[in-house]
């Protein structure tokens, strides 16, 4: 063992010493924790933030969710720092900006619910001019959209009463007839949606000039709400209803990690990709219905998929493989010639131990041809007899065994030709 660690401790001493050095210029390894901004309790953003949360602690991401107003605040968390990734609905970037931040795609269609009383003769986005509207609080980004559409079809900030609610609390407030309408940005599935449109009290608003709106907004879509999608055995609604849709887009600081990215999207596969009432399985995450621009490892991702070792590891282990192999190729240059001259080497230091007494062996064998008298012979016969009785002590590894019993019979037979000489000597005087 000792002689196998003078050799190959070498070589173990110089590969982890490559390694330490190498690790130092390695790319740094993903944070295992990001503030992840929300939406307010009870909201879609909300529930898919705690989704995206609850995925990622299985991969070993811990997720702060931050609770918010909405998507305007959510670019303010994003843009200051206070979080590293966030739900932003699309159209906002142009007008509050988006510097330092980059999409990972849309997640999914955010429809604007035009709920009404059912009394009112309301047709259209001009005809809620003097009524009494939820239109979202500040900071959210369902009330810049309903600001901006009502101000291009004739509605002014002075021609009706803004009401800073929205979601649920705008339900119950048009449910109690505290407002006329309500003007609401929010995902399919919240459970106001299905209760308003069940009411018979109130009636939601188809977009009759959806096209029109859709064309003069990019980020926005036309999306149908299809008879009896909501509630099949009380055929609800009871009639297509023509939506138009910003998207809930995920966005994050163009600084997170790029493993942190790919994870996300990977995420959203999981979470958003099985579809809605207003989109099919495999409609999101989508790269293409976003204002703000993709990211490098987000359009990788969409183009290529995950990585091969992601595919195989888990996030933590692949993420270490992909970092490391750039070190692959200068380690294997340094350990290929290592390898190649460590057993060479470590033989010649075992057979050392052995060869080195065969120049001992020579020189007593030349002084043993060269005795004449019995005094110089025995000397000699002690010497190799010591010499025979120290390899004897001689610890080698059993595949070299052979050449030190080799040794040690060619000391014997050194001996016998001493004996051989003393004993021909002896005769010719005789």
């Amino acid at each position: 063992m000792r002689d196998f660690l003078r050799v190959y401790g070498v070589l173990i001493a110089v590969v982890l010493i490559a390694l330490l050095v190498a690790m130092r210029f390695m790319a740094p390894a993903p944070p295992k924790s990001i503030v992840f901004a929300g939406g307010a309790e009870g909201g879609a953003y909300a529930a898919n933030a705690d989704a995206y949360s609850t995925r990622l602690k299985e991969q070993g991401v811990a997720v702060e969710v931050l609770t918010s107003e909405g998507s305007v605040a959510n670019l303010d968390l994003l843009k200051s720092g206070r979080a590293d990734v966030g739900i932003v609905q699309t159209g906002l970037a142009d007008d509050l900006g988006a510097e330092g931040l980059r999409s990972l795609g849309a997640i999914y269609f955010e429809p604007m619910w035009v709920f009404l009383r059912s009394d009112l003769g309301v047709g259209d986005l001009s005809d809620l001019a003097g009524l009494k509207i939820a239109i979202g609080p500040e900071g959210a980004g369902g009330r810049v959209l309903a600001t901006s559409l009502l101000e291009e079809a004739g509605v002014g900030s002075t021609t009706y009463e803004p009401v800073p609610l929205a979601g649920a609390q705008a339900a119950e407030a048009l449910e109690r007839g505290d407002i006329d309408a309500a003007v609401i940005v929010s995902g399919p599935s919240a459970d106001w949606v299905r209760r308003l449109i069940a009411d018979p009290a109130i009636r939601l608003m188809p977009m009759s000039r959806g096209r029109a709106i859709v064309r003069r907004h990019p980020h926005l879509d036309e999306v149908t709400l299809f008879a009896g999608v909501v509630d099949l055995a009380d055929d609800l609604p009871r009639e297509d209803v023509v939506l138009i849709a910003p998207s809930a887009q995920l966005v994050v600081r163009e600084a997170l990690h790029p493993a942190l990215q790919a994870l996300l999207i990977e995420t959203a596969f999981g979470v958003n990709g099985g579809g809605t009432l207003l989109s099919d399985p495999g409609r999101f995450p989508d790269p293409k219905l976003v204002d703000i621009p993709l990211s490098d490892e987000a359009e990788r991702y969409y183009q290529n998929g995950p990585t091969f070792l992601r595919r195989i590891f888990p996030f933590a282990v692949a993420n270490f493989l992909e970092r490391a192999w750039v070190l692959a190729i200068p380690l294997l240059t340094l350990l290929f010639p290592l390898v190649r001259a460590a057993p060479p080497l470590y033989r010649w230091r075992i057979r050392r131990k052995i060869y080195v007494w065969y120049r001992d062996l020579r020189a007593l064998e030349t002084e043993g041809r060269a005795a004449t008298t019995p005094a110089e012979r025995n000397a000699v016969r002690e010497k190799l007899a010591e010499l025979q009785g120290e390899t004897g002590e001689v610890e080698v590894p059993l595949s070299y065994t052979d050449d030190l019993y080799r040794l040690r019979a060619h000391i014997s037979f050194v001996a016998a030709l001493v004996d051989k000489l003393a004993a021909e000597n002896k005769h010719a005087r005789v």
